[in-house]
């Protein structure tokens, strides 16, 4: 069970967020134009394989948090915004992509930050239309967005994505593709949530009847284990269906995962990369689930009605955030070119474990970023390089 720290620690987070500027600018300036998924011993440029491509949002998203810790009219926000465009506009034809289910990955941390700063209408139109390619991988028979290994397969990671469908609902006043993200909700919340909170990674579906059929994993130690990545995407995406529906079920699950997150997660904060997993293998962490975990405390706290459970949430993603910041980061570490080390990509496959991975430096940013923001002692003072 984690131990948690009510007070932040501004001076850690702030240093921090210059570390990571200056990887992300090493990291563009040595190799411009590289979008990287995890460090093979530290360097991200390498010849490993990919899996699936879903990662190229987290360097451009990135960017635009950087940008947004600058002073107004500074060289440094100049340039931050002008790299974060420059990596974002070769994603754009992706809004019509259909071979993956991850378009929300893809697109909210890039054009949907993109357009908050600029308000131009032609970047909303691809967030709506990227969100309207993703209802396309939606199952009648089943209630649900497929995943990428195929139609009867169901991923806990779609939690993430789905929230771009929502906001294209929201944007064009769809109703239709407003029903399919809360069925597609619903579904997951009903079979790949236990009822302890913990999470199943994949559920497979009869696809003639839609009937449920059995729970399986990609990447977690066994089918009825509870992968910890997986939790946390559950933690985060349901309490973003909450955002948009303000359906009392989606933050009750939210809350359920996190309470099982917090109760089974190590001291520090930082859980194995499965919570089941035995042995040797149970000391492999994952920071990048750690990560994850705290920006969804810090999003959840917000919007619990009870304060001092709120306070709980925020104290607890207050500890996470200090253990991976004194713990592992890569700032005594000179060759390594990632801010956060001990991430895991694919175990089985032996990609990426205890490495750098770009969606943990992403979530572990934007976490650090909304503490500042959020904090009740927040002074306003801008995070510059």
């Amino acid at each position: 069970m984690i131990q948690f720290e009510p007070e932040i620690d501004r001076s850690l987070f702030q240093e921090t967020l210059r570390f990571a500027q200056r990887q992300v600018r090493s990291l563009i300036e040595e190799h411009p134009g590289f979008y990287p998924i995890y460090t093979m011993g530290g360097k991200w440029k390498h010849d490993g394989p990919a899996w699936t491509h879903w990662c190229d949002g987290f360097l451009p998203g990135l960017m635009w948090i950087f940008q947004r810790l600058q002073p107004e009219e500074s060289l440094e926000k100049d340039y931050w915004i002008q790299k974060a465009i420059e990596y974002s506009v070769p994603l754009e034809p992706r809004q019509f992509d259909r071979e993956v289910h991850d378009l929300g990955f893809i697109f909210l941390s890039t054009y949907y930050r993109w357009y908050q700063v600029t308000r131009e209408p032609r970047l909303n139109d691809v967030l709506v239309q990227a969100g309207k390619t993703m209802a396309l991988r939606f199952r009648e028979k089943g209630q649900y967005l497929c995943s990428f290994v195929g139609e009867e397969s169901l991923f806990i990671d779609i939690m993430m994505n789905v929230a771009v469908i929502f906001y294209a609902a929201r944007e064009t006043n769809d109703r239709r593709l407003r029903d399919i993200a809360i069925r597609h909700a619903l579904t997951t919340r009903r079979y790949l949530v236990r009822g302890d909170g913990s999470t199943a990674h994949e559920g497979i579906f009869d696809l003639e009847s839609g009937e449920f059929l059995r729970h399986s994993t990609q990447q977690g130690y066994r089918g009825d284990s509870c992968w910890s990545r997986g939790l946390t995407w559950a933690m985060y995406g349901f309490g973003s269906c909450f955002e948009y529906t303000r359906d009392p079920r989606f933050l009750q699950t939210a809350q359920a995962c996190a309470d099982y997150y917090l109760t089974h997660t190590n001291a520090d904060g930082v859980p194995p990369w499965d919570f089941q997993a035995a042995g040797e293998a149970r000391k492999t962490p994952d920071t990048s689930a750690a990560a994850i975990a705290a920006g969804a405390l810090i999003r959840l706290c917000r919007m619990l009605p009870d304060p001092v459970k709120g306070f709980y949430y925020w104290s607890c993603a207050l500890k996470i955030l200090k253990t991976l910041c004194r713990k592992y980061t890569a700032r005594n570490d000179e060759g390594w070119q990632g801010i956060l080390k001990g991430g895991v990509y694919h175990i089985h496959k032996e990609l990426g474990v205890e490495e750098s991975v770009m969606w943990g430096e992403y979530f572990f940013c934007e976490a650090l970023e909304n503490a500042l923001r959020f904090s009740p002692t927040n002074d306003r003072k801008p995070v510059v390089n």
